[in-house]
């Protein structure tokens, strides 16, 4: 008898050995970087509808609102006859939720992501509030007071609120600003607005960056991170995010009236930076040990 014709191959057995323990090395540690990372992900992946909230601003109650919810492919508010010869305007809001509707996301500070919608504004008259866009409500104020980026019939693109003030065309005064630059906007025209809430990797602190038709704010000259500050995130009661609607009331003029539509709405998480440093350090660690006993 020869000696491997019934005999397992020895240098076969401890390959298959070593790949196999190599296996479920591999998999351990991206199973535990899988787990960190989803804990950092907060639950921002769990969003799935949206919860409508008209008339935050309702200074003309008689107007006539009308909101359509195909989430995520398009959210439209609008108002009619907005005419009163008292009062400032009327806002409506939608905001991101994952639980059907019933109630607005409530965001934590673990709770990173990247969010974009195009918007298009109609409506409005002449000389009068006609806006639209991101509005991140923040009642403590401890990120600086509700956030919004928004465009507007006068002309105006901007970021303002928050932690920062960015002009991103002419029309909102110090453009071009030290990023990126829009021109006016035109009402039926159709414009993306970009808002990420990410880590600054060259500080280490919470940041926003925002973003128009993919030219980026920027806080500093190829800078695109707005800090919140030392030890600051997103986590505070009532920090809801959505996108709003908001039409001034118009004197003896029924025919005042407008209508945002919120097309392409997407929200996805990104880690939190740490997950993907136990990640590589996980893989680090592991693949020496690997690379020894295969050897």
């Amino acid at each position: 008898m020869k000696p491997n014709d019934t005999q397992p191959n020895p240098r076969l057995f401890t390959a298959k050995k070593l790949n196999s323990t190599a296996r479920k090395g591999c998999a351990a540690v991206f199973g535990l970087a899988f787990l960190a990372s989803s804990a950092g992900y907060g639950q921002v992946s769990s969003i799935n509808s949206v919860y409508m909230d008209p008339r935050v601003f309702d200074d003309v109650p008689t107007a006539t609102y009308t909101g359509v919810d195909s989430y995520p492919g398009l959210v439209s508010l609008s108002e009619a006859n907005v005419t009163s010869s008292t009062g400032f305007a009327n806002r409506d809001v939608w905001y991101f939720s994952n639980n059907g509707g019933t109630s607005a996301y409530q965001f934590q500070n673990n709770d990173y992501f990247n969010a974009s919608f195009s918007i298009t504004l109609t409506g409005g008259t002449p000389n009068y509030d006609i806006e639209a866009g991101w509005l991140f409500s923040n009642p403590s104020g401890n990120f600086g007071g509700d956030l919004q980026e928004i465009v507007a019939g006068s002309g105006v693109v901007a970021q303002f609120g928050g932690p920062s003030y960015y002009p991103f065309s002419p029309a909102a005064g110090g453009y071009p600003g030290m990023g990126g630059s829009v021109p006016n906007y035109v009402e039926g025209m159709t414009y993306v607005l970009g808002l990420n809430y990410v880590v600054d990797p060259n500080t280490g602190q919470n940041a926003f960056e925002y973003s128009v038709n993919g030219q980026y704010a920027a806080s500093a000259p190829g800078n695109p991170y707005f800090d919140l500050g030392a030890g600051v995130g997103i986590g505070g009661p009532g920090n809801f995010l959505g996108g709003y609607f908001q039409i001034g009331t118009v004197p003896n003029d029924p025919a005042n009236g407008g209508t945002a539509v919120f097309s392409n709405i997407s929200i996805t998480p990104v880690p939190e930076p740490s997950s993907l440093i136990l990640m590589g350090a996980g893989v680090i660690s592991v693949l020496p040990r690997l690379m020894r006993r295969r050897a």
